[in-house]
């Protein structure tokens, strides 16, 4: 079974120098159907104008992604990690007992469009950790990169959670399939582009859930890219 989700009903707020997209519920907004999706339990498109960003705050025991699309997003937080986070980059920071840390736009003239993901890890209470890693263009073209998994594999980053998270681009002919055991969730976000899923047309902001299916098929992008995660039920 496959539900779509448009781009225009998840939940949205503007903080001015903040604009987010919640594909489910998140701080000020809840949608008691929506609060997640196997283990996915955060999506935000996030802008951030020029010049502002995430003073410092705390999480504990999620499992937190950061997808650039545009700018670069500036991290520091109390493990020791001063980064700048470029387009083709995936961070994964691993909360555990406890981290602090704060995200920044420094460009005077640039937005950071930026993708916040959190996945519910499957342990608790463990030191927190940080990695990031570039997934050149080249290695998504036409396919689907595995980008985050819980064991590494492929060169992924590392997620202390039962779930594998990949990304691809698609345009023209281009055309993939990825086996999924139904029975777990597959969710597909839509990040940017058009693109059918599974004969389903979606575009930039929209959601695909996948319950009951064997497989993710992928085929006439516009200039599309996408994140394809594989979950827990």
């Amino acid at each position: 079974m496959l539900t779509l989700r448009k781009s225009q009903d998840r939940g949205y707020a503007d903080h001015g120098w903040l604009k987010s997209f919640h594909s489910f519920s998140f701080a000020n907004y809840y949608d008691p159907k929506h609060m997640g999706f196997g283990n996915l339990r955060v999506i935000n498109e996030d802008r951030i104008a020029p010049g502002t960003g995430f003073g410092t705050h705390g999480h504990r025991d999620m499992e937190i992604i950061s997808y650039v699309l545009e700018g670069n997003l500036a991290h520091k937080d109390t493990l020791g990690n001063v980064k700048g986070i470029p387009p083709g980059d995936v961070q994964r920071m691993s909360a555990g007992t406890g981290v602090q840390h704060s995200e920044f736009n420094h460009a005077p003239q640039e937005t950071t469009h930026f993708l916040q993901i959190w996945i519910q890890p499957n342990v608790t209470g463990i030191p927190a950790s940080y990695e990031q890693k570039s997934f050149p263009d080249t290695d998504k073209r036409g396919r689907l990169r595995l980008v985050a998994s819980p064991d590494g594999a492929e060169g992924s980053v590392l997620i202390h959670a039962d779930a594998r998270v990949h990304a691809g681009l698609f345009d023209g002919s281009e055309s993939f399939s990825l086996a999924l055991d139904p029975s777990r969730k597959g969710y597909v976000h839509v990040v940017r582009g058009e693109v059918e899923i599974n004969g389903k047309r979606l575009s930039a902001g929209d959601a695909a859930m996948l319950q009951d299916e064997a497989q993710v098929s992928l085929s006439e992008g516009k200039q599309a890219e996408v994140l394809v995660f594989d979950l827990e039920a």
